[in-house]
């Protein structure tokens, strides 16, 4: 039986479309499935300012037009409620064909 990192290989920092310089924090490039940590919810940063706010949108929706499936989560989601974020990805890594 494989481990998920070997059933499923990850691509840190995979940049989705050529003509554009976005980049997803990770991503699954097989499953077209990405996630993006989002940093600085309570605090200023360029993901908070509008400028920044807006290109992360444009991002978000080209990655929809090009079929991409992308989970968002809050940077410490991760360290809060590891099994829930993980068994997120995992099931719609499980769900594509």
């Amino acid at each position: 039986r494989l481990g998920p990192h070997e059933k499923f290989p990850l691509v840190w920092e995979f940049r989705f479309c050529p003509e554009r310089r976005f980049r997803f924090d990770c991503a699954w490039p097989e499953h077209k499935v990405a996630v993006e940590c989002e940093g600085g919810l309570w605090v200023t940063s360029r993901h908070r300012s509008g400028l920044g706010y807006h290109r992360d949108m444009q991002k978000y929706n080209l990655a929809t037009r090009l079929g991409w499936k992308l989970l968002r989560f809050a940077a410490n989601d991760l360290d809060l409620s590891p099994l829930q974020t993980i068994e997120q990805v995992t099931n719609l890594l499980e769900s594509r064909p």
